[in-house]
């Protein structure tokens, strides 16, 4: 697996509470610190939905074989093309995975972390 970019921190906070975070981060109250999460989820339940098992088989299966395109994965992984599309465009937007350009108009999908790491307050 690709460890150029290390463990990606997550975390878990309400829709209020990563709200009030942001807000007094605006501020200049307060500071995160660089072990922080960089990802928020709202619920475990969007953690699970995101990071499913099939889809942390997904990302180690991007991270082993980096295919040359999509099509290469959907062959490698068994799964629809445009399945694998809408899967890997929701963890683009949280900083899992990205696209490098491949042949013609195709994109090769990469995975930006070499593990996820979950942080959770109960406070």
């Amino acid at each position: 697996m690709n460890n150029e970019h290390g463990i990606l921190k997550v975390g878990i906070a309400s829709v209020e509470q990563y709200k009030a975070r942001t807000m007094a981060i605006a501020r200049g109250k307060y500071k995160p610190s660089p072990d922080e999460p960089k990802i928020w989820f709202s619920s475990p339940e969007s953690f699970a939905q995101v990071l499913s098992g099939k889809n942390q088989a997904l990302l180690a299966l991007i991270a082993r074989t980096n295919p040359s395109s999509l099509t290469e994965l959907a062959e490698t992984s068994g799964r629809e093309k445009s399945n694998l599309s809408r899967t890997l465009k929701t963890m683009e937007r949280y900083g899992l995975v990205h696209f490098e350009k491949g042949e013609g108009r195709e994109v090769a999908p990469r995975v930006n972390y070499s593990g996820i790491s979950l942080e959770m307050s109960f406070a």
